[in-house]
């Protein structure tokens, strides 16, 4: 969204956040590609660096699509892995020194077994 709102300029910003945004309201893959292609045509003529943009990221950006329904709200954002990197450094300044890089590798290893955990629950 970043990028695409620091290619959409001051003026027009809230206008393809609106529209970017009305292709993760939909309730399934297939309405949210066409959603995002809409979008994309939509923009072309007046922005067309932007429409140019959403080509090239749209795969990446509706892979969260492929997954349940239910895991959509978690994977569209990078709160989770911005929750896991805070989580990591949080543990690790606890710590301070490590004895060596098993011991660094345990301790991650065993947050992100964690949050394995969390997600399958």
């Amino acid at each position: 969204m970043r990028n695409a709102l620091a290619h959409a300029g001051k003026q027009g910003r809230r206008v393809v956040s609106a529209f970017i945004t009305t292709a993760f309201a939909r309730n399934d893959a297939g309405a949210t590609r066409a959603q995002w292609r809409q979008v994309a045509d939509q923009i072309r003529p007046k922005v067309p660096k932007l429409a140019v943009l959403l080509d090239e990221v749209e795969k990446d950006v509706l892979a969260c699509m492929t997954f349940p329904k239910n895991h959509w709200a978690r994977l569209h954002s990078t709160n989770p892995i911005e929750r896991l990197n805070d989580e990591i450094k949080r543990r690790t300044e606890v710590v301070g020194t490590f004895p060596g890089e098993a011991a660094i590798t345990k301790l991650i290893g065993a947050i992100l077994l964690e949050q394995n955990d969390e997600w399958a629950i």
